[in-house]
Protein backbone atom coordinates (compact mmCIF):
# COMPACT_ATOMS: atom_id res chain seq x y z
CA UNK A 1 0.00 0.00 0.00
CA UNK A 2 1.05 3.59 -0.58
CA UNK A 3 -0.12 7.07 -0.62
CA UNK A 4 -1.44 9.91 1.66
CA UNK A 5 0.42 11.95 4.55
CA UNK A 6 1.31 15.65 5.02
CA UNK A 7 4.81 16.04 6.37
CA UNK A 8 7.10 18.41 4.36
CA UNK A 9 5.67 21.55 2.72
CA UNK A 10 8.27 22.04 0.52
CA UNK A 11 6.61 21.60 -2.92
CA UNK A 12 4.38 24.47 -4.36
CA UNK A 13 0.90 23.42 -5.42
CA UNK A 14 2.41 23.97 -9.20
CA UNK A 15 5.19 21.90 -8.49
CA UNK A 16 2.96 18.79 -7.60
CA UNK A 17 1.00 19.22 -10.77
CA UNK A 18 4.00 19.24 -12.69
CA UNK A 19 4.85 16.12 -11.35
CA UNK A 20 1.58 14.11 -11.51
CA UNK A 21 1.46 15.34 -15.33
CA UNK A 22 5.17 13.81 -15.35
CA UNK A 23 4.14 10.29 -13.92
CA UNK A 24 1.30 9.81 -16.19
CA UNK A 25 3.53 10.95 -19.80
CA UNK A 26 6.35 8.30 -18.52
CA UNK A 27 3.42 6.19 -18.36
CA UNK A 28 2.47 6.80 -21.28
CA UNK A 29 5.65 7.38 -23.21
CA UNK A 30 6.15 3.56 -21.27
CA UNK A 31 3.45 2.15 -23.29
CA UNK A 32 4.46 3.43 -26.29
CA UNK A 33 8.53 2.99 -25.98
CA UNK A 34 8.76 0.77 -23.29
CA UNK A 35 11.14 3.07 -21.06
CA UNK A 36 10.72 5.64 -18.84
CA UNK A 37 10.27 9.29 -20.22
CA UNK A 38 13.83 10.71 -20.63
CA UNK A 39 14.01 14.15 -19.34
CA UNK A 40 16.50 16.60 -18.89
CA UNK A 41 15.79 17.87 -14.85
CA UNK A 42 17.46 21.44 -15.71
CA UNK A 43 14.48 21.72 -17.97
CA UNK A 44 12.50 22.04 -14.21
CA UNK A 45 12.44 24.34 -11.62
CA UNK A 46 14.15 24.43 -9.59
CA UNK A 47 12.08 22.78 -6.66
CA UNK A 48 12.12 19.75 -9.02
CA UNK A 49 16.13 19.06 -9.24
CA UNK A 50 16.58 18.93 -5.85
CA UNK A 51 17.84 15.16 -5.04
CA UNK A 52 14.63 13.70 -2.99
CA UNK A 53 13.16 9.87 -2.82
CA UNK A 54 9.49 9.27 -3.72
CA UNK A 55 7.08 6.55 -4.29
CA UNK A 56 4.83 6.66 -7.33
CA UNK A 57 1.20 4.33 -6.22
CA UNK A 58 -1.24 3.41 -8.85
CA UNK A 59 -4.66 2.73 -8.06
CA UNK A 60 -8.00 1.82 -10.91
CA UNK A 61 -11.53 1.14 -9.45
CA UNK A 62 -10.31 1.41 -6.08
CA UNK A 63 -7.30 -1.19 -6.15
CA UNK A 64 -3.82 -1.55 -5.92
CA UNK A 65 -2.38 -1.30 -9.46
CA UNK A 66 1.28 -0.85 -8.70
CA UNK A 67 3.51 0.81 -5.99
CA UNK A 68 7.42 1.26 -6.48
CA UNK A 69 9.54 3.98 -5.19
CA UNK A 70 13.26 4.59 -4.00
CA UNK A 71 13.86 4.76 0.18
CA UNK A 72 17.48 7.25 -0.38
CA UNK A 73 17.28 10.20 -2.65
CA UNK A 74 19.91 9.65 -5.16
CA UNK A 75 18.55 11.71 -7.97
CA UNK A 76 16.64 14.83 -9.11
CA UNK A 77 13.00 14.44 -7.27
CA UNK A 78 11.88 14.55 -11.37
CA UNK A 79 13.27 11.74 -13.20
CA UNK A 80 12.84 9.86 -9.98
CA UNK A 81 9.04 10.83 -10.17
CA UNK A 82 9.48 9.51 -14.33
CA UNK A 83 11.19 6.18 -13.19
CA UNK A 84 9.31 5.24 -10.17
CA UNK A 85 5.83 6.03 -12.03
CA UNK A 86 7.32 3.81 -15.56
CA UNK A 87 8.23 0.72 -12.63
CA UNK A 88 5.35 1.18 -10.87
CA UNK A 89 3.10 0.93 -14.58
CA UNK A 90 5.13 -2.09 -15.42
CA UNK A 91 7.93 -3.32 -13.23
CA UNK A 92 6.22 -4.42 -9.90
CA UNK A 93 6.34 -7.94 -10.17
CA UNK A 94 2.87 -8.74 -8.10
CA UNK A 95 1.21 -6.94 -11.41
CA UNK A 96 0.75 -7.71 -14.88
CA UNK A 97 2.40 -4.94 -16.81
CA UNK A 98 -0.33 -2.21 -17.26
CA UNK A 99 -2.29 -1.48 -20.82
CA UNK A 100 -3.31 0.94 -22.53
CA UNK A 101 -7.19 0.15 -21.96
CA UNK A 102 -6.55 0.96 -18.07
CA UNK A 103 -4.97 4.73 -18.47
CA UNK A 104 -9.07 4.78 -18.30
CA UNK A 105 -9.53 5.34 -14.08
CA UNK A 106 -5.91 5.22 -13.28
CA UNK A 107 -5.27 7.36 -10.45
CA UNK A 108 -1.88 8.21 -9.64
CA UNK A 109 -0.42 9.34 -6.08
CA UNK A 110 2.53 10.14 -5.59
CA UNK A 111 4.72 10.28 -1.90
CA UNK A 112 7.32 12.21 -1.23
CA UNK A 113 10.13 11.03 1.49
CA UNK A 114 12.20 12.93 3.90
CA UNK A 115 15.01 11.37 4.63
CA UNK A 116 14.95 8.41 7.08
CA UNK A 117 16.66 8.68 10.53
CA UNK A 118 17.63 5.35 12.39
CA UNK A 119 15.19 4.91 15.25
CA UNK A 120 16.98 4.01 19.03
CA UNK A 121 15.63 1.48 21.02
CA UNK A 122 16.53 -2.12 23.25
CA UNK A 123 13.77 -3.91 22.88
CA UNK A 124 10.47 -4.41 20.91
CA UNK A 125 8.37 -2.95 23.22
CA UNK A 126 10.43 0.28 23.58
CA UNK A 127 10.46 0.71 19.66
CA UNK A 128 6.57 0.12 19.92
CA UNK A 129 6.32 2.75 22.27
CA UNK A 130 8.20 5.33 20.25
CA UNK A 131 6.34 4.47 16.81
CA UNK A 132 4.07 7.33 15.88
CA UNK A 133 0.71 5.74 14.03
CA UNK A 134 -0.26 7.52 11.03
CA UNK A 135 3.01 9.74 10.85
CA UNK A 136 6.18 7.24 10.69
CA UNK A 137 6.84 5.39 7.43
CA UNK A 138 9.03 2.72 8.75
CA UNK A 139 12.36 0.46 6.97
CA UNK A 140 12.61 -2.91 8.74
CA UNK A 141 16.38 -4.40 7.91
CA UNK A 142 17.83 -7.26 9.22
CA UNK A 143 20.49 -8.24 7.48
CA UNK A 144 19.75 -9.12 3.70
CA UNK A 145 16.25 -8.47 4.25
CA UNK A 146 14.40 -5.17 3.84
CA UNK A 147 10.92 -3.84 4.28
CA UNK A 148 9.07 -0.46 4.32
CA UNK A 149 5.33 0.74 5.20
CA UNK A 150 4.96 4.11 3.79
CA UNK A 151 2.95 6.19 6.56
CA UNK A 152 -0.32 5.38 4.21
CA UNK A 153 -0.28 1.88 5.38
CA UNK A 154 -1.33 3.08 8.96
CA UNK A 155 -4.92 3.18 7.26
CA UNK A 156 -5.09 -0.38 6.39
CA UNK A 157 -3.05 -1.45 9.73
CA UNK A 158 -3.97 1.15 12.58
CA UNK A 159 -2.15 -1.11 15.69
CA UNK A 160 1.51 -0.61 16.22
CA UNK A 161 1.96 -4.25 17.02
CA UNK A 162 0.04 -5.32 13.76
CA UNK A 163 2.08 -2.65 11.52
CA UNK A 164 5.10 -4.13 12.82
CA UNK A 165 4.37 -7.85 12.80
CA UNK A 166 3.55 -6.93 8.72
CA UNK A 167 6.09 -5.32 7.87
CA UNK A 168 8.80 -7.99 9.30
CA UNK A 169 6.42 -10.37 6.64
CA UNK A 170 7.02 -8.19 4.13
CA UNK A 171 10.65 -8.24 4.75
CA UNK A 172 10.37 -12.18 4.90
CA UNK A 173 10.77 -12.83 8.72
CA UNK A 174 7.92 -14.23 10.76
CA UNK A 175 5.51 -11.62 12.45
CA UNK A 176 6.68 -13.05 15.64
CA UNK A 177 10.16 -12.94 15.04
CA UNK A 178 12.48 -10.33 16.70
CA UNK A 179 16.58 -9.97 17.15
CA UNK A 180 18.94 -7.10 18.59
CA UNK A 181 19.93 -7.19 15.01
CA UNK A 182 16.54 -5.69 13.45
CA UNK A 183 17.54 -1.93 12.55
CA UNK A 184 14.51 0.35 12.23
CA UNK A 185 14.82 3.91 10.57
CA UNK A 186 11.55 6.48 10.04
CA UNK A 187 10.39 8.73 7.75
CA UNK A 188 7.29 11.02 6.90
CA UNK A 189 6.09 11.43 3.27
CA UNK A 190 3.92 14.54 1.58
CA UNK A 191 1.61 12.78 -0.60
CA UNK A 192 -0.36 14.05 -2.75
CA UNK A 193 -3.35 14.32 -4.85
Amino acid sequence: MCSVEKADPLLSDAGKTELLEIAITSIKHGLEQERPLPLDPNDYSEELQVERACFVTLHREGNLRGCIGSLEATQPLVADVAENAFSAAFRDPRFDRLTKTELTGLEIHISVLTPSTPMRFNSEAELLRQIRPGIDGLILTEGSRRGTFLPSVWDALPEPTTFLQQLKRKAGLPGDYWSEKIEIARYQTLSFP
